[in-house]
């Protein structure tokens, strides 16, 4: 169907509500705002639906979202999971009660128990609730830390993880063979909860959530000695991080707690930040202020779904706030856990650390110094979950930590998605236990770089919007396919890694080996001096990422050579635009 007569489909089906129809309306005399909202179907990946809010088949709306659950519904009852039940959570964002209420619904009218949160909660909650309430699946409304006009749906297996092979598939293509809006079932709530369909959760699992990051602590007794000491600022830039993470750091003994007001309570218009992401350096603005006032010793951000946590840490040599990437606060925390576990109980034979492709080689230097495993996986904590689960089904491995360069990562299984409640926690705690050794979190960094090297990681994104953007990134990965380049910004390229095609090319003997992961578009450079590139395009965003990193001899040489290798990679795409 073309998307003009989808358009008028729209304005002509008494299915679709009057509201729906009025908005569509507004924008009669605008064919290229109807060609976006109606030349394709919001498209259900991988990772669920993300997309603009508003009326049309390429739109983040009510009746995407019950499309998107009756092709879910449809699965799990082809897979005889109906009796398990399904759990949903929501974040701050516009819509996102409306959205779960409506997947809570559709869900009933498939005989498919829903247990909804009674109001936001933070990503790695819904994951945890999953298991613990033995659920054949979950849902979570959230656009993590898109712009305001954003709203997403990620859908979750029992294992607690967001779906991997063959569920993603599987739930992708019934969402696909909903072809007619008019089919997607829809109950009342009063119904659905008068037939027990339809089940209202809070307390219950939130306690039960946090007596599960408590047994991740370590040094309690470090806490005791001076967590009333430190001075922390905290954000959840208006999303669900707010209760929990403050509820844990009082309970464990944190007493120096300050809020950043302006952006305390929930709010999905985001007005402190043109877009919430604690990567970005606005988004720490007020909270700098705020730290200075107080004279802060940390100050930390968790976006609007409380899955990554952006980090400042105070360099009391200088009296300067340093920021720390997800890379780094990532190796801080995975130096800590497993520096701290060897120390006090010593270490599982096959224990392992987890990282994705596109995180920093610092992982990798880590894990040979405390002789464990490295597991590397591709972009998507969802991989990293299947790692877990692959331990506790075969019995081999024990997982120790796991991290993404996108400032995520999971201390503990209680959860299969990164965590940035328990990540808040295990840094306050790692900053307790520093301090009772006459350190800072920035002393223990610039401790680690001497004990590893001075890795340095960094990323560079171009966005490319609408149908053009999607042709422009394809151009990229199609140019880089064709000719894959020698030599980046002055390394040379020893190996060449292509995700799609399965194979990794040695450039020196020409031999080709696979990649040994599952298919994705990624492309990825192992360069000359342990340096490297990666490009992909975002899952979740019409962006395409450059990753890149290298090893210095210092701080300030890390800096310099990590600057020139992104101005060569900008450069290289430049030429291929």
């Amino acid at each position: 169907m073309e998307y003009r007569e989808s358009y008028e489909e729209w304005l002509r089906n008494p299915y679709f509500d009057e509201a729906t129809k009025e908005e569509l309306r507004s924008i009669g005399d605008d064919d290229n705002e109807i060609k976006e909202r109606f030349y394709r179907e919001l498209e259900f990946g991988t990772a669920g639906l993300r997309g603009v809010i508003g009326a049309g088949t390429n739109r983040m709306n009510i009746y995407t979202v019950r499309k998107a659950t009756q092709g879910l519904a449809n699965y799990i009852i082809k897979n005889n999971g109906q009796e398990k039940g399904v759990a949903i959570a929501y974040d701050s964002r516009r819509m996102s009660p409306e959205f779960a209420d409506e997947a809570a619904r559709c869900l009933a009218a498939n005989g498919i128990k829903a247990y909804i949160f009674e109001s936001l909660r933070p990503t790695p909650e819904l994951s945890y609730a999953v298991r613990r309430l033995g659920c054949i699946a979950g849902i979570n409304i959230t656009a993590s830390h898109n712009p305001p006009e954003y709203n997403g749906y990620k859908v979750y297996w029992e294992d607690g993880a967001q779906i991997t092979p063959p569920h993603d598939k599987g739930i992708m293509d019934e969402v696909k063979a909903v072809t007619d809006y008019n089919t997607v079932k829809t109950m009342d709530r009063e119904e659905a909860k008068t037939a027990g369909l339809y089940e209202v959760i809070g307390e219950e699992v939130d306690d039960g959530y946090i007596a599960e990051l408590k047994k991740q602590v370590i040094h309690q007794d470090s806490i005791n000695a001076v967590g009333r000491d430190l001075k922390i600022v905290y954000s959840p830039l208006h999303g669900t991080g707010n209760i929990p993470a403050r509820r844990i750091l009082k309970e464990l003994g944190f007493t120096n707690v300050y809020v950043v007001k302006e952006q305390e309570l929930p709010d999905g218009e985001f007005p402190t930040v043109s877009y919430p992401n604690p990567e970005a350096k606005e988004a720490f603005e007020l909270g700098l202020k705020l730290a200075k006032e107080v004279d802060a010793d940390l100050i930390l951000a968790t976006d609007p779904d409380a899955d990554r946590l952006g980090v400042y840490v105070k360099d009391t040599a200088s009296g300067e706030y340093k920021v720390l990437t997800g890379n780094m606060s990532g190796c801080l925390l995975a130096d800590y856990e497993i520096g701290q576990r060897k120390a006090l109980y010593g270490l599982p034979d096959d224990g392992f650390l987890i990282k994705t492709i596109v995180t920093s080689n610092l992982a990798d230097a880590i894990a040979k110094g405390y002789d464990i495993g490295l597991i590397e996986v591709l972009t998507g904590f969802k991989y990293i979950g299947q790692q877990i689960l692959k331990f506790e089904t075969t019995g081999k491995g024990t997982y120790l930590f796991g991290f993404e360069e996108s400032y995520g990562c999971l201390i503990g299984t209680h959860a299969r998605d990164k965590d940035a409640i328990v990540a808040t926690m295990a840094l306050c705690e790692a900053a307790a236990y520093y301090r009772t050794q006459g350190k800072t979190l920035w002393d223990a960094m610039l401790d680690m770089y001497e004990r590893y090297g001075y890795y340095k990681d960094d990323i560079q994104s171009i966005t490319l919007k609408g149908i053009e953007g999607l042709q422009k990134i394809q151009q990229i990965m199609d140019t880089l396919r064709k000719n894959p380049p020698a030599e980046i910004g002055g390394y040379t390229v020893l190996k060449a890694r292509d995700y799609q095609a399965d194979t990794i090319k040695d450039t020196v003997t020409g031999e080709v080996t696979k990649t040994g992961l599952p298919s994705s578009n990624v492309l990825y450079y192992d360069l000359s001096d342990d340096a490297w590139v990666c490009v992909r395009p975002s899952g979740t965003e019409p962006k395409v990422k450059f990753y890149y990193g290298i090893k210095g001899d210092s701080l300030a040489d890390a800096e310099e050579k990590s600057a020139k290798l992104g101005e060569e990679v900008l450069a290289m795409i430049d030429a291929i635009l």
